[in-house]
Parts: C-alpha cells; sequence; structure tokens
C-alpha cells in the first residue's frame, strides 16, 4: 500500500467510524420501533399501543393530551392537560419525550403521523456496523458543478406509495465514472458555499446496495464550479435500515450508468 493510499484509507476508516457512532446514536435511525399515521386532519383523538395519553391531529398540527403522571414532556415541560405541536413539512419532527423514548411527531405534506424512537429497538442493539465495499481511489473523480439561475422545488416520490417529497434543486453535477459522462441533479439549500447532496441509483441498487438508492454530500465546489466527488463516502438512507422511516426516492434521471462499487452496502 502506497502512502497515498494508506493516508486514504485511515481517513475513510476514521469518517466511517464516525458515520456509524451516529447511527448507534439512542436516538438515531436504528432507534426507529415504529410509524403511526394519523388519519387526515380533526382527527379524533386517539391512543396507540405503549403510549401514553391520546394523540390528535387537528388543523396541521398535533394535539397531546396526557397528565403529570403519564411522564410526557415537550422541550421539557411536563404535559398536564392538552399541549399542541406543530412540524414542518419535510423537516425533523418535533420530539416528545415519553420516558428513555421520544415520540417525533412529523409532517409529510398534509399527512400528520408519530414516530417512536426507542434507544431499546432491536435494531440499535444488534447492530454491528455498516458494511461497505472496499475503499479505492479510483471511485474518486473530479466533477463540475452547473448553478441554475435560481433554486428549484422539486417533486420526488417516496418510499411510502402516494407521498411525495419536495426538495430544493440547485444546479446539476456532471462527471466522469467508467468512461461514460454523468449528470445528476444536486440537492442543497442554494445558499453559497454549501456542499451537494447527490442522490442517486446505479447498477448496484438493489443488488448489493439499498435499491432506494443511495446519497453522496460533497464538498462546497471551488470558484470555478469544480467538485471533488469521493464515492467511498456514499451512504444509505434511513429506511436502508428501518421501514418506520419516509425516504425520499432520487430525483428523476439521477441514475449513474456504471455499478458504483463503493460506499455502504445493504446493511445485514
Amino acid at each position: 500500500m502506497t502512502a497515498v493510499e494508506e493516508d486514504l484509507a485511515t481517513s475513510w476508516a476514521a469518517w466511517h467510524a464516525e458515520r456509524e457512532e451516529t447511527l448507534r446514536a439512542p436516538h438515531g435511525w436504528l432507534s426507529l420501533t415504529a410509524l403511526y399515521w394519523l388519519d387526515g386532519a380533526d382527527d379524533a383523538a386517539r391512543t396507540y399501543p405503549e403510549l401514553p395519553g391520546t394523540w390528535r391531529a387537528v388543523d396541521g398540527g398535533v394535539e397531546i393530551s396526557a397528565s403529570a403522571a403519564d411522564g410526557v414532556s415537550v422541550d421539557g415541560a411536563p404535559v398536564d392537560g392538552t399541549t399542541r405541536v406543530e412540524p414542518v413539512d419535510g423537516k425533523p419532527g418535533v420530539l416528545v419525550a415519553v420516558g428513555e423514548r421520544r415520540v417525533e411527531v412529523i409532517r409529510r405534506e398534509e399527512h400528520l403521523a408519530l414516530r417512536i424512537r426507542d434507544p431499546q429497538a432491536p435494531t440499535r442493539q444488534r447492530f454491528a456496523g455498516v458494511p461497505a465495499f472496499p475503499v479505492d481511489a479510483e471511485w474518486i473523480v473530479t466533477g463540475r458543478f452547473e448553478a441554475w439561475d435560481a433554486p428549484r422545488r422539486i417533486d420526488v416520490d417516496t418510499v411510502v406509495d402516494g407521498l411525495g417529497f419536495h426538495p430544493t434543486a440547485v444546479g446539476t453535477v456532471r462527471f466522469t465514472l467508467g468512461g461514460e459522462e454523468q449528470e445528476l441533479v444536486a440537492l442543497g439549500d442554494g445558499e453559497p458555499g454549501e456542499e451537494l447532496k447527490l442522490h442517486f441509483r446505479d447498477g448496484t441498487s438493489g443488488e448489493s446496495t439499498y435499491g432506494g438508492g443511495r446519497v453522496l454530500r460533497t464538498a462546497p465546489p471551488a470558484a470555478d464550479g469544480s467538485v471533488s466527488i469521493d464515492l467511498n463516502r456514499t451512504i444509505n438512507l434511513p429506511c436502508a435500515f428501518t421501514a418506520s422511516a419516509t425516504c425520499p426516492l432520487p430525483p428523476a434521471g439521477n441514475t449513474v450508468t456504471v455499478p458504483v462499487a463503493a460506499g455502504e452496502k445493504t446493511p445485514v
């Protein structure tokens, strides 16, 4: 192994270890145990398995009714009566504490749901790491970012039938891989100097890697538009680990034309 190869392997190993520690977080993606959709606006107050109190979707938010003895709290404040939370579409939800668990109240389009995060979840307890392809410098290429005149809100499907997602696309990234020209829509917030997110499928999708595609975050593009693309750092979406996530699918056309045998594999 050359010094360059050793440095690459060492850097990747540190990055991968940090990635796995993030997944192991007590209330991270591996802690999800259930996803309960609240049936439409102005729904009746309902109870849910293992959750105290009642939960009701109304006017774009969720009303939580509980007594002080139930041990439910929002932002550290105990719920004793009725409290309302208002999650934002497509963003991380509002976390409601119930003992050591967290009930994440989410909004996806007009739909509201409760997602249970439990540190004792079997997926977290038995987690032994994320399998990945061997690190190889051949999967590091230089691309070119072409920003659009203005960021655009695009529509993509999700792993939940009938549910859409609406990320912000900021331009395209072009690069050569396996002797073939590739072009992917890049996601971001439209802020100067931000990293880009490339969500794509390739020839390994549904085989050795997750069928819903994988994601790569790049460094911010240079002033000339050049951007380093290290496919060794391509990661799975949360839905590769749990059925209780609502992951988006890649933007239309975001398919790399050659198998990308780099980055994370399907979890086992």
